[in-house]
């Protein structure tokens, strides 16, 4: 089975499961048709973590992906010439947003260890599609309507836009030979062709060619390595639930289903008022944690175990009332490292995910990104860079709360070489019998945890089938206000969230959560309705 954020993506990776595929050489062709029917999203300009599961070993790996800053980058990256932080903007089109991209790279390590297909073949059904065309999709027509800044690159404007500056029409064909090409190199040669040679050479000059300039440099992309990472793990209800851990999301996620299950949330009627309130509050104090602790493992000694510990979770639940607490303050947990500030950063909402099963029962969930819609907003040979490195922290330091004195470093600054945090959380589920039982991740930006907690309570806590528990509304705080999705049922809670103190806000919180889960004799998926995501299997 696939569920990806597209049709014709979820249709390649079911093939290729159909030829004999696994698992990993499903997820590349799947990457590969994303990076051009949905290119807003994610793409080979981009970063992704890959949780995968081998049934046969019993063995669980985490891949990283994430874009890294290039050797030039120093902690003022986002600030301007007065010390301010910059408009997220004009961070965002512009040069230096760009981290060095490390999803093929991620994705070769993955195919070494578990492909059972040929790499050239994976990338045949996206030169196919590049080269025959594909529809305009309703979705990207939308957001390439509403967008300003894509227009002003050249090659992007004449693959995307008519003469008359409006977007092709929903159902037009849309061509794009040079991302054909640039492909057949990567098919042919490997990784290799991408971070050596000339599209590394372009890539280097379209980025220092903006008219906010970056500094990315061909020794960075030579330099680039994926990395191979322990997957966390903690316990809910029963099941054990595994994630990537930093600078990924896997350890604010466990953060809020773990205070979650130290509270009175198991007696709250589902979708009630006393249900967002315990599940935000829980958000709240997980989130706060993050943006003191929570960054690139290589930088900042990283207090994972403390941040899960037992103990931790329940005095941190115990801290939960009646009333909503507003803002929380960091805890302190064992072995965190002293003397650091919060981060800020842009976090757009952008991304999508994948979830797979194949016929062995191995399994990918991956998270995969360009950052923003449109990234950087910069294209180069038929694809579009990121603009990760606005995940990094704005203000590379901040006044010290809680009695503190002076300016304290962010954990998640801007520093040569550096992994920017990520919200990103593919995550699985197993029972108490360490069989998988789901597949789920989603995309959305800072929200992804909780879009994918919503999802996780929904289908263990209250019952519901995959399908069900992603058309669920979201709602959630990421320690600032109280957040319900705008136009959904649970608009009708506001009044009574908001006599218990919380400030509400009616917002879009377009999730595209993908779900696959265990049922009796197979699988079963769930499509996120608020995005184009489909399900394939058989």
């Amino acid at each position: 089975m696939v569920v990806a954020a597209n049709p014709l993506a979820a249709d390649a990776g079911t093939r290729t499961l159909r030829a004999g595929g696994s698992a990993v050489d499903a997820a590349i062709a799947v990457q590969m048709v994303l990076g051009l029917v949905e290119a807003q999203s994610s793409g080979i300009g981009g970063g992704a973590f890959l949780l995968h599961w081998a049934r046969g070993e019993k063995r669980l790996r985490g891949y990283d992906g994430r874009e890294t800053a290039p050797a030039a980058a120093r902690s003022g990256r986002f600030l301007d010439a007065s010390g301010r932080p910059l408009a997220p903007p004009e961070a965002i089109a512009n040069g230096r947003a760009v981290g060095v991209p490390g999803v093929l790279r991620m994705l070769e390590a993955a195919h070494r260890r578990h492909g059972r297909i040929g790499w050239a073949k994976l990338f045949d059904p996206a030169i196919r599609l590049a080269e025959q065309g594909f529809p305009m999709s309703p979705r990207l027509h939308r957001l390439l309507e509403a967008e300003r800044e894509l227009r002003g690159d050249a090659a992007a404007r004449v693959l995307y836009y008519g003469s008359d500056g409006e977007p092709r029409p929903v159902g037009a064909l849309v061509f794009n030979p040079e991302y054909a090409a640039t492909l057949r190199a990567i098919a042919a040669f490997g990784a290799d062709a991408f971070y050596t040679g000339a599209i590394a050479h372009d890539m280097v000059r379209a980025v220092a060619a903006h008219r906010r300039p970056g500094d990315l440099a061909p020794t960075d992309l030579q330099r680039y390595r994926a990395l191979e990472r322990e997957p966390v793990c903690g316990d809910y209800r029963g099941r054990r639930i595994c994630g990537m851990g930093p600078p990924a999301g896997g350890v604010t996620l466990l953060q809020v289903l773990g205070i979650l299950e130290r509270t009175a949330f198991h007696r709250a009627a589902p979708g009630s008022a006393e249900a967002l309130h315990l599940f935000s509050e829980a958000a709240r104090l997980a989130y706060a944690d993050r943006a003191r602790y929570l960054a690139d493992p290589a930088f900042v000694r990283q207090p994972v175990a403390g941040l899960l510990e037992s103990g931790y979770l329940k005095a941190r639940a115990a801290l939960i009332g009646e009333r909503s607490m507003g803002r929380a303050a960091p805890g302190n947990p064992r072995d965190a490292p002293g003397l650091l500030g919060d981060s800020a950063a842009a976090e757009p909402a952008g991304t999508s995910h994948v979830s797979i099963v194949d016929a062995r029962g191995d399994a990918v969930a991956m998270t995969t990104t360009i950052e923003s819609a449109f990234g950087s907003r910069i294209m180069v040979r038929g694809f579009l860079l990121n603009n990760e490195l606005t995940d990094f922290s704005f203000v590379p330091a901040s006044e010290a709360r809680g009695g503190g004195s002076g300016m304290r470093a962010a954990a998640n600054r801007v520093e040569p070489g550096k992994r920017p945090r990520s919200a990103m959380s593919p995550t699985f589920v197993f029972d108490r019998d360490g069989r998988l039982q789901a597949v789920l991740g989603s995309p959305g930006g800072p929200p992804i945890i909780t879009y994918v907690a919503k999802a996780l309570v929904a289908m263990l806590d209250w019952g519901m089938d995959a399908q069900s528990a992603v058309a669920l509304p979201n709602f959630g705080s990421r320690n600032g206000p109280t957040e319900i999705e705008r136009g959904s049922a649970y608009e009708a809670l506001a009044p009574a969230l908001r006599e218990r103190g919380h400030e509400v806000l009616l917002i879009d919180l377009t999730s595209g959560t993908h779900v696959i889960e265990r049922v009796e004799g197979g699988w079963r998926a769930g499509a996120d309705p608020r995005r184009e995501g489909a399900a394939r299997g058989e």
